[in-house]
């Protein structure tokens, strides 16, 4: 197997290492960085429904904010 080498940011790798643990932890096994990175790139954006915590005011933001978009493409 060929290996290559990736440059990462210490916060990247931090929570590369972060998802490994909780990994370890679900699956009751060791889990590498390799395994983590598998992980995360099976993985699809409905997958992350529910995941993201959001205030209602948050919410009202971007709604409104969408709005807003819309109403200046549609009169373009």
């Amino acid at each position: 197997m060929t290996t290559k080498s990736i440059k990462l940011s210490e916060e990247t790798y931090r929570k590369l290492v972060e998802l490994a643990g909780k990994l370890q932890t679900e699956l009751k096994k060791p889990v590498s960085i390799e395994e983590a990175i598998k992980y995360l790139m099976k993985k699809r954006i409905s997958d992350l429904a529910g995941s993201w915590e959001i205030s209602e005011e948050e919410v009202m933001e971007i709604k409104e904010s969408l709005r807003e978009r819309w109403r200046a493409w549609r009169s373009t």
